[in-house]
């Protein structure tokens, strides 16, 4: 046997599951285990009391002998036996194998060898009286064999197989209703909905989300019914600009709030969450995008809730067909033909099943208990198609609110959200607020502002190359309130913060002249923008694709400096995809480190007033280069690694240009230098990394110049033309195949600083030194042999290379070289210890003349 606790376990799910089932599906739930007591019920009644009682039909001849009654009802005789030879005999002739024995004999007393065939009317009479009716032949074992035969031949198909059948359908619908819950591809879906659902249903978060909004709610009310009396007390002296507009991203503030009466500070309930509940709750958060982009790819738990209610209304129709057809079958009364005369002696017995009426009164129940299922489940495929179950809308909540960006959801994520609010609306609501950006990112502000605060930021302030002081912030969730009380500080870097926003406080900080944006598209308030306007001088943006540039950027009217660091060259940007910088009237200096091939036309809106143009690109070549003839006042111009091949025709219109960096280009000839003539105020030329053979004579041209950098190239020689430079002060050839210094150099009397580092130089002339303005000399990686005592002569020199040659010893008139130190000579220590101690002693001396490279 089997309890009904043991049945109904099949029906059971996780407690938790319960969020999912609707009224319907609870309701159906009780029916099937109604159903379940009947066919438990059913059957047990059938193992212990289900019989049939049969009795053989006598036939008429019987009845002839028999003197009815004067009641009219039927008499029937029996014969009683007195003797036990009577009895044994009797017993002979049931059991005979001689087909003597009929049923229309009625028994009376017998002997072994016959029967009486009369008895007297008066024996008859008494036999009659004493007798209360008519005996059969039959004996016990008989009547056993013949009801077991009657049970399985004259009893319909139904009334014997009725509980099992009710048990089998039964458990077929219970498994039916729980099927999406048992099934591997949705199961686990299911359970990670309901955990995350009951996390989000009990987070300290949530319940603080939708308590600030109902106190935004009445803070509003108040404001709308005290609004009237508080407006003429207090009027805004803001300007048009600095106020708020519908388009800017706004942050909601808190912090002091003025009533009609007197100033009030607004406390709000909880400000600052546990740090455990905050960490949870931003892994919540983290847990709902993932699930949600998991879920709503596929439908399979709608069409399988579907799939499994469909298969319950038919399996309720084909119920109710056949069972409707087997009430009236259920009789009391069954006529049973054996066919076993030979054993018993009788063809037809009349049959009695006792368990009939109760059988027909549970199959009536069964049938209306199928009926209510079937009902409800008409009703759930009406439920499911009478609305879009695959989408789901946050608009009550919306409305509700402070949390207007919550999105609606599709597929299998709405479907499961409309099965939660048949349970209780409130776990949508608050699992709504875990979709909410606005809800995150107010989350993030609160833990950042707890982690943050001002001293930890104090402590990451420091001081920069321009003994400027610097804060630069890194992979934050955003930009902490704290950051705008450090009011001293004048560089401020942001990198890797998606959503930073710039909030009015920002104004507290006089000193703020340059921002770093590093993949940073920040939001800034109005006022905020007001204040960057008028007061940021530099700005740098670094970002992936162009869209990433905050449009606030091109509104800075007072910007001086811009640096674009990104990629401007896609397909999808246009070549550059900038906007107008119209409006950029004070900039002086662009620099822009992207993938160019060609300037853009809309650098030229700033072409007027900008003095310096520095595009470095990333290997792409730059071919069109027209527009740089319409930047006239461009005073510095770089163009770097643009594959250039030769020096661009356009430059020779920059009359104004006065230093040139074409460095890390292909430019092989320089033959185009003459042109450089008509550019009277070029002071600078930078030709260093390309792949330069020679230097042509017309370079004596450049009257003007006085930098001149051509490291890292192929030049084998100097030629006299060179030296033809008066005015020049730099001369860089590095690493590049020199051999020989030409004595030539003597003629640079204005020379302060030469470089020819890596090169094949073995002997240094003496016309050296007489550069006696020389304050660098850089030697090193050649293959000098020996040092000239007239190096003395450079009374100026601070630095001199030596390393990286053949020497054998230093000179001792270096200590005669009065500005030079220890620490302004690269040499082998080897050597420097050869030095004489009191050379060694002055070069060691301390001095509180500045160090100049001038590189």
């Amino acid at each position: 046997m089997f309890t009904l606790a043991e049945v109904a376990s099949l029906s059971d799910i996780q407690p938790t599951y319960r969020i999912l089932k609707p009224w319907w599906d609870v309701f159906m739930d009780y029916l099937a285990v109604v159903m379940l007591m009947v066919a438990i019920f059913a059957g047990t009644m059938q193992l212990t009391k289900d019989q049939v009682v049969c009795l053989p039909v006598l036939q008429s001849t019987v009845n002839s002998k028999v003197q009815p009654d004067t009641s009219g009802k039927a008499d029937f005789t029996t014969v009683e036996t007195t003797t036990g030879q009577e009895e044994a005999s009797m017993r002979t002739v049931s059991f005979g194998s001689a087909p003597t024995v009929t049923p229309d004999i009625l028994l009376s007393r017998v002997t072994s060898s016959q029967y009486q065939p009369t008895e007297s009317s008066q024996e008859l009479k008494k036999e009659q009286k004493d007798s209360s009716g008519r005996k059969t032949n039959l004996d016990f074992q008989q009547y056993v064999f013949i009801n077991q035969m009657c049970y399985h031949l004259a009893l319909p198909w139904y009334s014997k197989y009725f509980p099992y059948l009710v048990l089998i359908h039964t458990i077929i619908l219970i498994v039916s209703s729980n099927f999406w819950f048992k099934y591997p591809k949705t199961c686990s879906k299911i359970e990670h909905f309901v955990s995350i659902l009951g996390k989000c249903f009990e987070s300290p978060w949530t319940t603080k989300a939708l308590s600030e909004t109902a106190c935004e709610d009445s803070e509003e009310n108040k404001q709308r019914l005290t609004g009237a009396q508080s407006l003429p007390k207090y009027v805004s002296t803001s300007s048009d600009e600095g106020s708020p507009s519908a388009s800017t991203p706004m942050i909601t503030k808190s912090g002091f709030k003025f009533s009609a009466d007197k100033p009030m500070i607004e406390i709000p309930s909880v400000t600052i969450l546990d740090k455990k509940d905050g960490e949870q709750a931003k892994a919540l958060f983290e847990k709902v995008r993932k699930f949600r982009a998991h879920v709503e790819d596929s439908d399979l738990i709608y069409k399988l809730y579907v799939g499994q209610t469909v298969i319950k209304t038919v399996k309720f129709i084909f119920i109710l067909c056949y069972t409707a057809n087997f009430v009236n079958t259920i009789s009391f009364e069954h006529i049973c033909n054996p066919k076993v005369e030979h054993l018993i002696g009788y063809t037809q017995f009349e049959c009695t099943h006792n368990m009939a009426y109760m059988l027909k009164k549970l199959l009536i129940s069964y049938i209306s208990l199928i009926c209510v299922y079937g009902f409800i489940c008409l009703y759930t495929l009406f439920w499911l198609f009478r609305i879009p179950l695959k989408e789901y809308s946050f608009e009550k909540v919306r409305e509700e609110s402070s949390f207007s960006d919550i999105p609606d959801v599709k597929n299998d994520f709405a479907f499961l959200l409309h099965m939660v609010d048949q349970y209780d609306q409130l776990y949508s609501k608050r699992f709504g607020v875990f979709l909410s950006e606005v809800s995150e990112n107010k989350l993030r502000g609160i833990s950042l502002n707890h982690e943050w605060t001002y001293e930890k930021l104090r402590q990451h302030v420091s001081r920069n190359a321009q003994d400027k002081q610097e804060l630069h912030l890194f992979m934050l969730s955003g930009v902490p309130d704290a950051v705008f009380d450090l009011t001293d500080l004048d560089v401020l870097k942001l990198e890797l913060i998606p959503e930073a926003k710039i909030t009015a406080k920002i104004s507290q900080m006089t000193n703020l002249q340059e921002l770093h944006l590093y993949h940073c598209p920040a939001k800034v308030e109005q006022t905020a923008f007001s204040f960057l306007r008028d007061h940021l001088r530099c700005l740098h943006v670094k970002f992936t694709d162009v869209a990433e540039i905050p449009a606030w950027v091109y509104l800075l009217k007072t910007l001086r400096e811009l640096y674009l660091i990104g990629n401007l060259n896609s397909e999808n940007n246009k070549m550059i995809g900038l906007e107008s910088l119209r409006e950029l009237r004070h900039l002086k200096i662009l620099h822009v480190k992207s993938n160019l091939t060609k300037i853009p036309p809309n650098i030229t809106d700033v072409a007027p007033h900008l003095t310096k143009l520095v595009i470095h690109n990333d290997g792409t070549k730059l071919v069109v280069l027209n527009s740089l003839k319409k930047m006239t006042n461009v005073a510095e111009l770089e163009l770097q690694n643009c594959e250039l091949e030769r020096i661009p025709h356009a430059i020779f219109s920059l009359s104004n240009l006065q230093e040139l960096d074409l460095k890390s280009n292909s430019i092989r000839t320089i033959e185009e230098i003459i042109s450089f003539q008509h550019l009277k105020r070029l002071t600078c030329l930078k030709l260093w990394h390309n792949k330069i053979v020679s230097i042509p004579s017309s370079i004596t041209h450049i009257k003007n110049l006085e930098s001149l950098y051509l490291s890292n190239n192929k030049l084998e020689t100097l030629p006299a033309a060179v030296f033809s430079l008066q005015k020049l002060r730099c001369l860089d050839v590095s690493y590049n195949s020199i051999a020989v210094i030409p004595v030539e150099i003597a003629l640079l009397q204005n020379l302060q600083h030469f470089h020819i580092t890596g090169n094949k130089v073995d002997i240094l002339p003496k016309q050296l030194f007489k550069c006696v303005k020389l304050r660098t000399l850089s030697l090193g990686q050649n293959c000098i042999t020996s040092i000239p005592d007239k190096v003395s002569q450079l009374l100026q020199l601070t630095y001199l290379e030596l390393k990286g040659n053949c020497l054998d010893r230093l000179p001792a008139t270096l200590g005669q070289c009065q500005l030079l130190r220890k620490s302004g000579l690269i040499v082998e220590d080897h050597l420097f210890d050869a030095l004489p101690s009191e050379v060694k002693e002055v070069l060691n001396q301390d001095t509180s003349i500045p160090f100049a490279n001038g590189i």
